[in-house]
C-alpha cells in the first residue's frame, strides 16, 4: 500500500509518497545507531530537555497548521485535531521536566552498596497508528529520547504528512540527525529492521493481527515489545445513575473522533428494562442529530470514516450483526456524499452467537444492551476478548470503585469516558496487548535497570556488606 494523502471528506487523492530505498533505510539505521552511540546517550538529561521541549514549543507555534494536516489526512473535526496538537505537545513536556526524577538511581536500602540505575537500550521501533497521528507519537517518542534512546518512527500509510511535519519540530529544535527518524517503509523492511540487531525494542500501537505478527517476530530475536492494541469498552449504566448525563457522556465516549478510538466507549450497558428503554430513546435521539460535514468546518459535529476500506470494513461488520439477528435501531448506511461517511448507527438485540459480539466495531456504531442485574453487566462487560479501558456510571463514587474493581481491564473511569493525559498511564489486558505508555510506566518500558552493587575491598565473595 502506497504512502499516500486521501482527503477523507472527498475521496480524493492530494499527494502520494514513494517508500524508502533498502540503501536509504541502511543509511537510517547506521545513521540512528552512530547518533545513539556517540551523541545522544552522552548528552546530559538537560541538554535533551531542551531539544524535546524545544520541539514542544514549536508545535505550539505552529498548532493550526499541524491540526489542518490531521483534519485533511484523517478527517477529524478541526477542533478535536487542535485538542491532539495541545495535548501531544504537553506529553512532550511533561518528560522534558520529569525525566531526571524518573532516572534518578535508586538505592537498595536492605543491600547495602546496591543501586539501580537507569540507562537506555539504543534504537526503538514505533510503528504507529492513523487515528491520533501525534499523540501516538508523543507518548513514544517523548519517554524514549529523555532516556537517552533514539526513535525510527514508521507511521500509517495514510498519514505521510502528519509524519513528515512531526519529524521536522525535532530538526527544528536542534535534535541531531538519527536521533528521531522518520521511514515510509514497507512491511517486508519493516521485518527487516525488527530482525536488525541494532533496532533493540519495538512498540506497537494497532490491531491485534499487527501486533501479533510484530509480537512474533520481536520475541524469535529475544526484543522487548509494547502492544497497545484494540477495545470494546463497557459503558455500564447503573440503576442510581443519573439518566440524562449517562446519556450525554455516553454519546461523547462514543463519538469521538467519530468513534474511530481503541478507548471509545463502544458497548453501551444499561441494568434494568424501564431505565434501559429510556436510555436508549435518549441516545439514539442525541446521535440522530449529529450532521455530516466538512471537518474543518467548526459547525460540523459528524466526520468521515478515516478512509474508503474502514468505511467498507465498518459497513461489512453491520451487515453482518443484522444478518446475526441484531436490530439497527438508527442508521446502518453510508451517507449520500462524497467522502466516507457513515450513519451514526445503534444496534441491539446483540446475543453471543453474533459474530459482532466479540468484534471491535472501529467507527459511529454503538452496540447496545439492557441487563437485569449489576453482576450480569459486570458479566458482560467482561466478556470480551479485549481490555484496554471501561467506564461505570453511578451517584455512588465509592461502589463505581468497588465495581471498577470486579472489570478487567487496563484502565477503568468511574462518571467519565476513558481521557488521557501525560500522567496518567495507558495499557490493556487480554488481546487489548501488553505494556504500558505515558507516566512514569511508559518511560520505564525500554531502558536497562542496571545494578551496581558496590562492596569494599576484601569483602566475602557474595552476600550484602556493612557499610560505614
Amino acid at each position: 500500500m502506497p504512502y499516500q494523502t486521501i482527503n477523507p471528506a472527498t475521496g480524493v487523492i492530494v499527494e502520494t509518497y514513494h517508500d524508502i530505498l533498502d540503501t536509504d533505510l541502511e543509511q537510517a539505521i547506521a545513521t540512528a545507531q552512530a547518533c545513539y552511540e556517540q551523541d545522544w546517550r552522552q548528552r546530559s538529561v538537560a541538554e535533551r530537555a531542551r531539544i524535546v521541549s524545544g520541539a514542544a514549543a514549536k508545535l505550539r507555534e505552529h498548532a493550526e497548521e499541524y491540526a489542518r494536516y490531521v483534519t485533511l489526512e484523517v478527517g477529524k473535526l478541526i477542533g478535536t485535531s487542535r485538542a491532539e496538537v495541545s495535548l501531544s505537545a504537553d506529553i512532550l513536556d511533561y518528560y522534558a521536566r520529569h525525566a531526571s526524577e524518573f532516572l534518578r538511581p535508586k538505592k537498595l536500602s536492605e543491600s547495602p552498596g546496591a543501586t539501580l540505575e537507569t540507562r537506555p537500550l539504543g534504537i526503538i521501533l514505533a510503528i504507529e497508528p492513523w487515528n491520533f497521528p501525534y499523540y501516538q507519537i508523543a507518548r513514544v517518542v517523548g519517554p524514549q529520547l529523555m532516556a537517552g534512546n533514539v526513535v525510527i518512527v514508521k507511521h500509517a500509510e495514510n498519514v505521510p504528512q502528519c509524519a513528515l511535519a512531526f519529524a521536522r519540530l525535532f530538526e527544528a529544535a536542534g535534535a541531531p540527525p538519527g536521533s528521531y527518524t522518520n521511514i515510509f517503509a514497507s512491511i517486508s523492511q519493516v521485518e527487516r529492521l525488527i530482525e536488525d540487531s541494532r533496532v533493540r525494542g519495538v512498540t506497537v500501537t494497532g490491531s491485534e493481527r499487527a501486533g501479533s505478527a510484530v509480537a512474533e517476530r520481536a520475541g524469535r530475536h529475544l526484543k522487548k515489545s509494547v502492544m497497545e492494541l484494540g477495545g470494546s469498552d463497557p459503558f455500564i449504566v447503573l440503576e442510581d445513575a443519573p439518566l440524562e448525563k449517562s446519556i450525554e457522556t455516553a454519546v461523547f465516549g462514543r463519538m469521538f473522533n467519530t468513534g474511530q478510538s481503541c478507548v471509545s466507549s463502544k458497548r453501551i450497558i444499561v441494568i434494568g428494562k424501564e431505565r434501559g428503554r429510556d436510555f436508549l430513546d435518549g441516545f439514539v435521539k442525541k446521535m440522530a442529530v449529529l450532521e455530516a460535514g466538512n471537518p474543518e468546518d467548526p459547525a460540523t459535529t459528524l466526520g468521515p470514516l478515516s478512509s474508503e476500506k474502514a468505511m467498507n470494513i465498518l459497513l461489512k461488520q453491520i451487515d453482518i450483526a443484522r444478518t446475526g439477528g441484531a436490530r439497527v435501531v438508527l442508521g446502518g448506511g453510508r451517507i449520500d456524499r462524497p467522502g466516507f461517511y457513515i450513519e451514526p448507527t445503534v444496534l441491539t438485540d446483540i446475543d453471543r452467537n453474533n459474530p459482532i459480539y466479540s468484534q471491535e466495531l472501529f467507527g459511529p456504531v454503538a452496540s447496545y444492551y439492557v441487563v437485569e442485574s449489576e453482576d450480569v453487566a459486570v458479566a458482560l462487560a467482561n466478556a470480551t476478548p479485549f481490555g484496554l479501558e471501561a467506564s461505570v456510571f453511578t451517584s455512588d463514587m465509592e461502589h463505581g470503585q468497588w465495581v471498577a474493581e470486579r472489570i478487567d481491564s487496563g484502565m477503568v473511569f468511574v462518571n467519565q469516558p476513558a481521557w488521557t493525559a501525560p500522567e496518567l498511564p495507558f495499557g490493556g489486558v487480554k488481546n487489548s496487548g501488553f505494556g504500558r505508555e505515558l507516566s512514569e510506566l511508559g518511560f520505564g518500558e525500554f531502558v536497562n535497570r542496571k545494578l551496581i552493587n558496590v562492596a569494599p575491598v576484601g569483602a566475602p565473595f557474595w552476600g550484602p556488606v556493612g557499610h560505614k
